[in-house]
């Protein structure tokens, strides 16, 4: 099963995008969404009934979209890096893509690819890409910028000792020859996280927007133990938010999650399923016995 999912904060169009994106990748599908109950209508804001998280598959890989509100919207600080053997591949995703949206890097043949793009979806989410065999599945892309630059090798040396089956991949730094000024700066590297691919960059150039949370990594956690060290690590220098929510010390945002937190808040008994989600909402670190104690509705 995939350790880290992909999470992303649409306002209310997460089923409409991953249907979209469903219809341009292989091996893609689309779950049938979870909705607002009374409990998380409440607190969030959002009808009751209405779509609230949709789980999906692109390319063989998992993510998971939500319907939170317009408060975090996409910026190019992480965006989806998707390899393709083929000009013509690349092709047919950068006009689905950028169909409604807009073009960051126009597509083009560039000296690190003979055919590359980097574009916003309508919905501002943004996608680098490239022609390169292989056919990687889809990565996503951590660039490091402002206050964060500087820090991205740091910052993926970390990660990579959080999870087994993870490794910091080639560094490609920049040289005097670029337009960056911030030589020996990474330009371009690799990173594998519990067997999954990312991609991080950093630019020492002005920008206005920072990693938020509109893109965050949910963690599957399998026991408490696991919960609590990842964490501890992650809050480290950071900020915790709720329902398993934090920000790690770079400004990136991860979802600390128990594997048996998703049977909890979709139990067929509402009564069961409204007594977890409750006690999830009230909850920072989410605490696994507390969740199953009111489902339950055993005493606290």
């Amino acid at each position: 099963m995939q350790k880290i999912t992909t999470h992303l904060w649409y306002d209310d169009a997460a089923e409409e995008a991953a249907r979209h994106y469903a219809s341009l990748f292989e091996d893609a599908a689309v779950d049938t969404p979870s909705r607002y109950d009374a409990a998380a209508s409440r607190a969030s804001g959002r009808p009751e009934g209405s779509t609230m998280t949709v789980s999906f598959r692109l390319a063989g890989t998992r993510f998971m979209a939500l319907n939170g509100g317009p408060r975090f919207p996409f910026t190019p600080a992480i965006s989806l890096f998707v390899s393709r053997d083929t000009g013509e591949e690349v092709d047919r995703l950068y006009e689905g893509l950028s169909d409604g949206g807009a073009v960051l890097m126009p597509l083009q043949e560039y000296p690190f690819s003979p055919r590359y793009a980097w574009v916003a979806d309508r919905w501002g989410l943004t996608w680098q890409l490239s022609q390169a065999p292989g056919g990687e599945p889809i990565a996503p892309s951590l660039l490091f910028v402002g206050e964060q630059h500087g820090k991205c090798e740091e910052a993926l040396r970390f990660y990579a000792t959080l999870f087994d089956d993870s490794r910091v991949g080639p560094i490609e730094r920049y040289s005097p020859d670029d337009p960056d000024p911030a030589t020996g700066s990474v330009k371009y590297a690799e990173l594998v996280l519990a067997g999954q691919p990312f991609r991080a960059m950093e630019s020492s150039l002005a920008h206005d927007f920072a990693f938020n949370e509109a893109v965050s990594f949910l963690v599957s956690c399998e026991d408490q133990a696991e919960v609590d060290r990842l964490w501890t690590a992650l809050t480290d220098g950071g900020e915790e938010g709720r329902c398993g929510w934090l920000k790690d010390r770079y400004g990136v945002s991860w979802q600390i999650v128990p594997r048996a937190l998703p049977a909890l808040v979709t139990d067929p008994d509402p009564a069961r399923r409204g007594r977890a989600m409750e006690a999830m909402l009230g909850m920072k670190k989410l605490d696994i016995a507390a969740l199953e104690r009111a489902s339950a509705g055993a005493p606290g």
